[in-house]
């Protein structure tokens, strides 16, 4: 059995339909549908349980999960950078991931967790994933904090050969849809500009970056989830590490290749940055992707281009966006 939290989320259901694709389907999905439109998520999906996140922690607990549970891959976190709730964020984020990886390394079981970029703070400590950086990282807001606490627990514990933790840079792709002003800006800027044929992007509050010159490592959902998979048949591979393509892209080709797969002449207009991102955004991010030489991963990322021609033109502009059902 492979449990999946979040597994009705973004990266969580791309990551089951990359599992149903490989003729998977023994999968225990745990989330948290309350009143959301994430249930569309699971429409095309296969899978044998799906488990309400509360009554999983009760079972976990009880150990009463069943077995034997080959993998566990926990997607399943608070993802809103501006959620103030420090209190939840430490036992949503921190203290239940503790509490599953030990569940998984308790019972053998292969354990993937989801942490993020922006656990890098301003970046003025760059984007490795060494352990050695890992220790001086201050991230900027709590979200950030809560997956920085959980990987320090891997280094202090020193399980980092045992259990991976991925840093996912700017993820984006098809069944982001519910997710709010949490979506990529791929995601909300094509409605934008299918609204109002012009997209509006930040002006730079730094002197290093003109407008919409401000860089991002921006990486397709199925390179992610495509990872995974190659790192699920080669449980070897462990540690702290980036999940992006390694090469930033400012918004502004940002908002080209978007134009273009839409069909449309850009026409970007720069607005003010709203305060209360002002002193917490990241000008730049760039993974440093050495590792997967490191480990002779032969995975190649989608350029940006790309992945946004085929998620405009097979998902967003389709009438069911989803990622397809299997052949």
């Amino acid at each position: 059995m492979y449990i999946v939290t979040g597994g009705a989320g973004f990266i969580g259901s791309a990551m089951l339909w990359r599992l149903n694709r490989a003729g998977i389907t023994d999968i225990m999905v745990v989330d948290n549908l309350g009143s959301s439109e994430k249930w569309k998520n699971l429409v095309n999906r296969r899978y044998t349980r799906y488990v309400h996140r509360d009554q999983f922690m009760n079972m976990l607990r009880a150990n009463a999960l069943g077995g034997p549970v080959e993998a566990v891959l926990h997607f399943g976190a608070c993802s809103a950078t501006t959620q103030t709730d420090a209190d939840f964020l430490m036992a949503n984020n921190t203290a239940f991931t503790v509490e599953l990886c030990r569940f998984a390394l308790e019972h053998e079981a292969r354990f993937i967790n989801a942490s993020s970029a922006s656990t890098y703070g301003n970046g003025s400590q760059g984007f490795s994933d060494s352990p050695e950086k890992t220790h001086l990282l201050k991230p900027l807001n709590m979200y950030g904090y809560s997956k920085h606490l959980f990987d320090l627990w891997i280094l202090d514990n020193k399980l980092q050969n045992s259990v991976a933790s991925l840093k996912f840079f700017n993820v984006y792709g098809p069944n982001e849809y519910h997710k709010g002003d949490m979506r990529s800006v791929v995601c909300k800027a094509y409605e934008e500009i299918t609204a109002t044929g012009k997209l509006r992007l930040f002006k730079s509050c730094s002197p290093d970056f003109a407008d919409g010159e401000q860089m991002r490592d921006f990486v397709y959902v199925k390179d992610c989830v495509e990872l995974i998979f190659w790192m699920l048949e080669n449980p070897h591979i462990n540690g702290i590490l980036n999940v992006g393509t390694g090469k930033a892209q400012t918004w502004n080709n940002l908002a080209r290749a978007l134009f273009t797969a839409m069909g449309k002449t850009p026409h970007i207009d720069y607005v003010d940055m709203p305060e209360k991102l002002k002193g917490k955004y990241q000008n730049f991010t760039q993974a440093d992707m050495s590792w997967m030489q490191e480990k002779h991963c032969p995975w190649a990322f989608t350029t940006l281009e790309q992945g946004i021609a085929d998620y405009v033109n097979n998902y967003l502009s389709q009438e069911d966006p989803h990622l397809e059902m299997l052949a």
